[in-house]
């Protein structure tokens, strides 16, 4: 399975989601920063799983119709930072879909996440990513989970990684950095966490119009999640 997580930039880099899902084939995509009043019902062969309803830059996840079958969706806010309390960007932060593989049987469940901005904190993050972790367990207990997107996470990732692994979870990154518009800042921003999946390779693609580059991750699901990874 091929997945590509994308954070849009306010949406200013939509007109290349087409090109990409083509380019690499691809079966699931997940997206940041989408103008959820202008969100496609297909991108590239791929159909709209849902979007999130309660902001207007929001998330969207999409999959390829001839291969999985949507069976739930769970959209969620998470706890807010001072930012979101104040500006209110994103109600919003975690949609996860649960699929089923048409050929096999198989059900797995994929996420989009966009975690706090960087004037939250690393623990408000944390918090963010074990709680979306453990909502996505009741799309279906047991299930592999593959979480994808823009952690806002660039520094002490080793610390992040304790964490999820401790959830029942692994973090993995991309081969290169994700995100370039600050020479500060520049980093690992987008990855995954997963659990019942093979992640054989998650490579960064191309920088585009936005500042963050999307990445392409090709995943295998190997077996079902353990008891209690939530």
């Amino acid at each position: 399975m091929k997945v590509i997580s994308y954070n849009l930039r306010k949406h200013r880099a939509a007109a290349e989601l087409e090109s990409l899902v083509e380019r690499h084939d691809v079966d699931v995509l997940c997206v940041q920063e989408v103008d959820t009043t202008d969100v496609p019902a297909a991108i590239g062969g791929l159909r709209l799983a849902d979007a999130t309803q309660r902001n207007r830059l929001g998330l969207a996840v999409y999959y390829r119709a001839d291969m999985y079958r949507p069976q739930e969706v769970r959209s969620i806010a998470l706890k807010k930072s001072l930012h979101d309390r104040v500006l209110k960007p994103a109600e919003e932060r975690m949609l996860g879909v649960r699929l089923l593989d048409i050929d096999s049987g198989r059900e797995f469940i994929v996420a989009s996440f966009h975690a706090a901005p960087l004037t939250a904190l690393n623990s408000l993050r944390r918090h963010q990513i074990r709680t979306a972790l453990a909502e996505l367990q009741q799309l279906g207990d047991g299930l592999p989970v593959l979480m994808v997107g823009d952690y806002n996470y660039p520094v002490f990732k080793e610390n992040l990684g304790q964490k999820v692994r401790e959830q029942g979870y692994e973090l993995t990154l991309s081969d290169s950095r994700t995100y370039t518009r600050y020479r500060f800042f520049r980093g690992h921003y987008d990855f995954a966490t997963s659990v019942g999946f093979d992640i054989e390779r998650i490579r960064t693609l191309p920088q585009g119009l936005s500042d963050h580059l999307p990445i392409l991750v090709s995943a295998e699901v190997t077996a079902v999640a353990a008891e209690g990874a939530a």
